[in-house]
């Protein structure tokens, strides 16, 4: 699906600095660099990446691979304590190489890419303050995690901003995105999911980049 209008850059002039969490064939999340940028025009070459659309069981399952529809479950430390959730990467929004220059210094050769994750509070327990379960998800692109964009707007279309809801309620589902760059052309995408103390996180695999 083509977008009429940079989803990432539509924030008025000007853009608040961005920070890219660059890694380098698995590095850490600290590592930072600037950016700059304002409102710029519609990514012609923009493109939704979503699994297939089989029909499979959506039942929760554990950690490890999921198949296009499914769901998987798992735990997250936020500041009420231990949250179970029910998790399920719905698609992956991939931009051009353009959007990445105006967004990121030095961005030749990468694209952002936003993750649409819908995370269902199964409980013990309402998260009360900032939700911090979206922290988990990370994308891969070729088998090398992406550099989070940390700053990326929360309010692009079809993502909610945790800001907006402080109890979440159990059984309650919200729509989270996280967006990373990654290299241009990449061929395959995954999304995974899991607390930094798991072993075994939530992997879904996408159609490739394009």
């Amino acid at each position: 699906m083509l977008h009429t209008r940079t989803a990432w850059l539509r924030a008025a002039a000007p853009v608040a600095v961005l920070a890219l969490a660059l890694t380098a064939c698995g590095g850490k999340k600290d590592a930072s660099g600037s950016a700059t940028g304002s409102g710029a025009d519609a990514g012609k070459n923009a493109v939704d990446t979503v699994a297939k659309t089989d029909e499979k069981p959506t039942d929760p399952v554990g950690g490890g691979a999921l198949e296009s529809g499914q769901s998987g479950t798992g735990q997250y430390k936020e500041e009420s304590g231990k949250i179970t959730y029910e998790v399920v990467a719905q698609k992956v929004h991939v931009g051009t190489e353009d959007e990445a220059k105006k967004m990121v210094q030095a961005a030749n050769g990468l694209v952002p890419a936003t993750a649409y994750v819908k995370y269902t509070n199964k409980g013990p327990a309402v998260v009360k303050g900032l939700a911090k379960v979206a922290n988990g998800t990370e994308i891969y692109a070729d088998g090398q995690r992406g550099g989070m964009l940390i700053g990326a707007p929360d309010d692009l279309p079809g993502c909610q901003d945790p800001v907006d809801f402080d109890n979440w309620q159990v059984g309650e589902s919200h729509v989270i995105c996280q967006t990373y760059m990654i290299p241009k052309g990449a061929r395959s995408l995954e999304v995974r999911w899991g607390d930094e103390s798991a072993a075994d996180p939530l992997v879904w695999k996408f159609a490739d980049a394009g």
